[in-house]
Order: structure tokens, then sequence, then C-alpha cells
């Protein structure tokens, strides 16, 4: 008996808004701004020039890395779609997770907006399921796509008048 060479499903058909690798870029430069402060006070407050130098293109690689090697990989993995019968997604950049999460079993759609979202115009859609595998987020949506989704997968889910259980 041999293993099947590729997953049961097909990845899900839709990527997230172009301007995702733009909002993961912007989340990871907050993190690499913080150690960039901290290097610098350590600079002002030390003069161990050779730990410092180390550090510093320590955080210059980090910063390639999160601005822009993790958001390009991100964008080339992401993926959802909403169909009658289920909502997939695949995430991830390191570690990737594809869910589907079944029409009957959703609760609530939800849709959220934290601010580099507001600013891009983007939003992340989260659908609650019965599941204690927690709910399915489809983030980076232009916020047009979001609201459609929303629309859309409610309607489905009237369809279904299952008690999401």
């Amino acid at each position: 008996m041999s293993l099947p060479r590729s997953t049961i499903l097909a990845d899900p058909a839709w990527r997230p808004s172009p301007k995702a690798k733009l909002l993961w870029a912007l989340e990871n430069a907050v993190g690499i701004a913080v150690l960039a402060v901290a290097l610098g006070v350590w600079m002002f407050l030390d003069d161990r020039r050779g730990w410092q130098l180390v550090a510093g293109l320590a955080l210059v690689a980090l910063a390639v890395l999160g601005l822009v090697v993790v958001p390009l990989w991100r964008f080339a993995v992401h993926r959802w779609e909403v169909t009658d019968e289920a909502v997939y997604t695949r995430v991830g950049w390191l570690d990737q997770e594809s869910r589907v999460a079944p029409i009957s079993r959703v609760q609530t759609v939800d849709t959220e907006r934290g601010p580099l979202e507001r600013i891009l115009g983007l939003a992340t859609v989260t659908v609650t399921t019965a599941s204690s595998a927690g709910a399915v987020k489809i983030s980076a949506l232009d916020l047009p796509v979001a609201e459609q989704t929303v629309l859309r997968l409610t309607a489905i889910a009237a369809q279904h008048r299952g008690d999401a259980t």
C-alpha cells in the first residue's frame, strides 16, 4: 500500500489582498523597531562595540527576514475559499495549517479591523464554529471582499438551519 502524493483536498482558491504583504511587514516592523531602540540604548550606555556589532548584524538579518522574506512567504502560502459546503483556509509560513469548517457548524461570522488594517483598507473575517479547534480566520482581505464574504457566509449558513453543534 502506498500513500497518496498529495493532500486529499485541493488548495483553497483565493489569496488575501496583495496589501497583506505590506500589513505583515508593518506588523513585523514594530518588533524590529523595539529591538533597534533597545540596541541604540545599549550602544549609548555601554562601550562593548564587538557584541553590539554582532547584535546589529543580527538585527539587520532579522529585519530583512521580517520585512521582506516572511511577508512574501506568507502571501505565497495563505489561501481561503468559501463554498456552499464549507470554509477552507491555509495559513502560516513555517508552521502551516489547513482548516475546513463545514457550513453546518458555523455559529457566527465577524469582521475585525485593527489599526493597520483600517489604514490599509483591509479586514479579517472570523468564522466561529462548534469546534474545539477554535475559529477560522480569513485575514488580510480587502474590505469590500470581507463584507461580501460575510454576506455570502450568512446567506449560506441561513440555508443550513442546523444547530451548529
